[in-house]
């Protein structure tokens, strides 16, 4: 997030966008709602009626797979009727002729077509955002998980920057991280493309750095994302795969995919706390800590620093960073770390911005980064007098397509998400949560289960050109007609078997959101 989860008390609008903040980040979507009971204006875009849609100002209820248009057309907009913040274009950005002349074309009338979203709700959304000045900016897997999801983020920038709603408070774009510590792995460095902090792979001097620290020399390209990992094993060139706390089979798309990967491997070691599907392929399972067996740091989405203290020693008698270092030294790599805060210091020393923050300043208080040094406090919003780059600069997108949509064979679309009873877990070992929503309940809307003849808690059959699921259905006009919805929480009902195999071409995300299905009751 570039700017702070506090600061949603006090901002005068809130834009969702592909989040159902409620049900997948309920902390945030209860302050969410406070502000929204404080006099917030709140902007809803989602294909599904989801909770906070009920207390929205506006619901655009686009088709899935069209948020590039939409952004364009509320920029188009925004242009058109001069409402853009000139002073932040001409002080701050670069390439504003370009996003002009991409955004011309999709005028509110066009845009309308390709979303169904109303003309009039496209004027007022554009206007309301333009003209406010604490205007929040939310997204989440409902705007990464497309093949088009880097330009997605990229349009959601340029309609920020548009209006100068960033590098201030209460305002700013503000991605919500999928699960806990997401955003502490990747600021670690847990990416084939970057070391601690963001520091480019491919930079020699970062490179050169890290080769001191480590008295090795490290690969000059970057490494492979997690689609390209399976894709290579599938192909016989990934041999051995080490996999902790990831359960790919169940929560990867394509699973089928997955499996054939795992199973052509020579040599699989999953370390786990429970034996999930994927550790049944594996040729070593290790034990796992948990997050109550550990000490350590986890970094929130707001890059918020927090001090983690173990509540018990780890059962399996070491935690997850001693085993790691176990395997190193057998490897022939020494590693002599006795406590993670020698593996921080470490870190910090070799990671700028990070550089100033310690364990004696987080036992106070989590603190936010950019730190540099041991006497900044942290950085509560990014950007405020200029970007990392220097200008922002905007990066105009064109629509692009689904790799997969509905036609007559497979005349539904598939979206999937999270459900908040299964809040962050992708796991079916807890009784307790499965005593709450103990099955996939698959979202069905009211024309088509009639049509179909299915009923709330009748089993129905989920195909794709993937694979097949069997499912109980749920009919509710929280989906439009023609879609159907699932979650991924149920190893009975693998969601993501049905899943496409379309990838953004950048982050190699998978394209959850959409892909073609038709449904057949079952009995």
């Amino acid at each position: 997030m570039t700017n702070s989860i506090a600061e949603i008390s006090g901002a005068e609008l809130l834009m969702l966008v592909g989040t159902n903040t409620t049900e997948a980040h309920p902390v945030i979507g209860y302050k969410m709602r406070q502000a929204k009971r404080r006099g917030a204006k709140l902007i809803v875009v989602d294909p599904r009626r989801i909770e906070l849609a009920e207390e929205a100002d506006y619901w655009l209820r686009l088709r899935s797979g069209t948020d590039i248009p939409l952004l364009n057309g509320l920029m188009h907009i925004i242009i058109k009727e001069d409402l853009q913040d000139k002073n932040f274009i001409e002080e701050r950005t670069e390439n504003f002729a370009a996003l002009k002349e991409t955004v011309e074309k999709y005028t509110p009338e066009y845009v309308s077509r390709l979303t169904g979203i109303p003309v009039e709700d496209l004027y007022a959304v554009a206007r309301l955002y333009a003209k406010t000045d604490k205007a929040m900016l939310f997204y989440t897997l409902g705007i990464t998980e497309h093949v088009c999801g880097t330009s997605n983020v990229m349009s959601i920038a340029n309609l920020a920057m548009l209006t100068g709603h960033l590098g201030r408070p209460h305002t700013g774009v503000n991605p919500i991280r999928g699960q806990n510590n997401v955003q502490g792995a990747c600021d670690m460095g847990a990416l084939p493309n970057v070391f601690s902090g963001y520091q480019r792979v491919v930079d020699p001097a970062a490179r050169t750095k890290f080769e001191t620290a480590w008295g090795v020399t490290l690969p000059a390209e970057n490494g492979l994302m997690i689609p390209q990992m399976f894709e290579k094993a599938n192909e016989g060139e990934l041999k051995a795969m080490y996999i902790l706390g990831e359960n790919p089979v169940l929560t990867d798309p394509n699973t089928n995919e997955i499996r054939s990967g795992l199973e052509k491997l020579e040599f699989l070691v999953v370390q786990e706390l429970f034996l999930s599907e994927t550790a049944q392929y594996a040729d070593v399972v290790l034990p796992a800590a948990s997050f109550a067996e550990t000490d350590g740091t986890f970094t929130s989405t707001e890059r918020r620093i927090q001090r983690v203290r173990k509540a018990i020693n780890p059962l399996p008698g070491q935690a997850n960073w001693q085993t790691i270092i176990s395997i190193s030294n057998a490897m022939g790599y020494p590693m002599n770390y006795t406590h993670p805060e020698e593996i921080w210091r470490e870190m910090a020393a070799l990671t700028p911005s990070m550089a100033g923050v310690s364990y004696p300043r987080l036992e106070e208080k989590g603190m936010q980064w950019p730190c540099p040094t041991a006497d900044h406090p942290g950085t509560p919003y990014l950007h405020g007098k200029s970007f990392s780059r220097g200008l922002g600069l905007f990066q105009p997108s064109e629509h692009i397509p689904p790799v997969e949509i509905p036609d007559e064979q497979f005349p539904f679309l598939l979206s999937t998400g999270r459900i908040l009873y299964h809040y962050n877990v992708t796991t079916p070992y807890s009784k307790g949560i499965q005593s709450m929503w103990p099955e996939e309940m698959a979202q069905v809307n009211p024309e088509d289960a009639a049509r179909l003849g299915v009923g709330t808690g009748e089993k129905v059959k989920v195909i794709s050109r993937r694979g097949e699921v069997t499912t109980r259905a749920q009919v509710t006009n929280k989906v439009p007609a023609g879609m159907i919805w699932m979650s991924f929480h149920y190893k009975e009902s693998p969601t993501n078997v049905l899943t496409s195999h379309g990838l953004d071409p950048v982050t190699k995300t998978g394209e959850y959101k959409v892909c073609a299905v038709k449904i057949e009751k079952v009995g």
